[in-house]
């Protein structure tokens, strides 16, 4: 097993994280913003105001892309486990 076969192994899993968590962070942090807009606009200083539209969103979220997400990381760890035969010899 050489550095390359870990590296393309570890690369391969920090790029697939970096997709789920964007998937997954990215409409909240969307929400977040558009509240957080509107409480400028409207002077509401309310620092809970903007908790709840982005935990709903984070729970929509999960629930749209769980099954996809579930099935990259299984297809991810079955590559893995496939490859342990040839890494070791």
């Amino acid at each position: 097993m050489s550095i390359g076969d870990v590296l393309s192994v570890f690369g391969e899993a920090l790029g697939l994280i970096v997709i789920i968590v964007s998937l997954l962070v990215l409409p909240s942090l969307f929400v977040g913003l558009v509240v957080s807009v509107f409480q400028a606009a409207t002077q509401i200083n309310e620092q809970t105001l903007s908790f709840l539209p982005r935990l709903l969103m984070t729970l929509l979220s999960i629930m749209a892309l769980g099954p996809w997400v579930l099935s990259e990381l299984l297809d991810h760890f079955q590559r893995i486990f496939e490859m342990i035969p040839v890494l070791l010899g």
